[in-house]
């Protein structure tokens, strides 16, 4: 009889293929995780979000004598202050739009009246074929739409509920976070691994707090001069509610290239309706895209460096995914899990591959922060060790 092979004679590829495949059932069960339980973990990953953006200036008042706690609600309330403050002055533009809105359609059908009757008459054709093939021949759309269950009165309730309960629980959340700050960190990891490898991991977490918070102190300046300069030009083409137009530029372009391409699809659409002239909504357009171009290919290469610039290819398949997977909120938190993981592989002496992935441009001058400090040590053992020698 044949000896029975032990698990130490499995070969390499055996074991090769056996990891990778046990690699992809975990990932594929941490997705469907966060797919099926994104109500518990949006507030969760948008409360990190928050606390990794403001723990900066949370830190900087804490050293100069406040305590962490003091700071973390101080900082908070600054920032509840301003959202609350740049909602307030944009809810009655937006409401005066939305206002106009069956004026607006109006306006747009006759503008696209021929292209409009082509449509009406297809789905009219449409919908009397889909009658014909229908087998409830006595069924008509009143019968059907009363026929139709009613939704339950309580879901605006439950809604509001639920979005009530996220915000309390981002909030709540983010003060924890920012008042723990480094220590409960540390006592976090002390609690899973050595302290040598702790110290490594409060050294990762603290980059990319560091880079991630300027990236983004960066990224709100270069957004709000757009904002600002949208406005302005809106306002001198003779755009209504310029205001409004201006800020959704400036918040949209926190979302890369969707961002800028939702908003000039906007303005467009708006000089369309607002304007008899060709040439007026092309001038809104052109001066859009000219901004739009300005601020993506001079203003924040200049401002914000190659070092965290990401492959286009990649930001784009996780907004994607993030859409997908957790519609608005994975679309704000997809680029900033990107910058994160980039500094973190940037402070690996393996992440090369990773850096290589999200940033191939970077690929050839890319060196491994570890490794580059022990680049200096190194060399001073090299030169100890001739002196002894000589």
């Amino acid at each position: 009889m044949a000896p029975e092979k032990s698990p130490n004679n499995a070969t390499r590829p055996d074991i090769a293929r056996s990891t990778t495949t046990l690699r992809v059932l975990v990932a594929v069960v941490c997705v469907a995780c966060l797919y099926f339980a994104h109500a518990a973990f949006i507030p969760i990953a948008l409360s990190l979000l928050f606390a990794l953006l403001l723990s900066s200036p949370v830190e900087t008042l804490h050293r100069k004598g406040l305590p962490r706690s003091v700071s973390a609600i101080l900082i908070l309330l600054i920032f509840l202050g301003i959202s609350a403050g740049a909602v307030n002055a944009l809810w009655e533009p937006a409401q005066q739009w939305l206002a106009n809105a069956p004026r607006t359609v109006r306006t747009i059908e006759q503008k696209i009246g021929p292209i409009a009757r082509v449509l009406h008459r297809i789905d009219i054709v449409t919908d009397r074929a889909g009658h014909l093939t229908d087998g409830n021949a006595n069924s008509t759309p009143a019968a059907q739409k009363a026929a139709a269950p009613q939704e339950p009165s309580g879901g605006l309730l439950v809604e509001t509920r639920t979005m009530i309960v996220a915000f309390m629980t981002i909030v709540i959340l983010t003060l924890f976070l920012l008042a723990g700050g480094p220590p409960v960190l540390a006592r976090m990891t002390a609690a899973f691994a050595s302290d040598v490898h702790a110290t490594n991991v409060l050294q990762v977490i603290d980059a990319v707090r560091g880079e991630v918070g300027r990236y983004y102190a960066t990224i709100a300046l270069i957004n709000l001069g757009l904002g600002i300069a949208t406005g302005l030009v809106m306002m001198a083409l003779g755009m209504p509610n310029p205001i409004l137009w201006g800020a959704l530029a400036g918040a949209l372009n926190f979302i890369p290239y969707v961002g800028s391409a939702t908003t000039l699809i906007v303005v467009t659409i708006v000089a369309f309706v607002s304007f008899d002239g060709v040439g007026h909504v092309l001038a809104v357009a052109a001066s859009y895209l000219a901004l739009a171009t300005l601020e993506g290919q001079v203003v924040q290469p200049l401002l914000v460096g190659q070092r965290l610039e990401l492959n286009p290819i990649i930001v784009f398949l996780a907004l994607w995914f993030g859409g997908w997977l957790w519609g608005i909120a994975g679309i704000v938190l997809a680029v900033p899990t990107l910058v994160a993981l980039k500094v973190v592989a940037e402070h690996s002496e393996r992440g090369a591959p990773v850096v290589e992935f999200l940033s191939p441009s970077l690929a050839k001058r890319f060196k491994p922060l570890s490794a580059a400090a022990k680049e200096p040590r190194q060399a001073d053992r090299k030169t100890e060790a001739a002196r002894e020698s000589g």
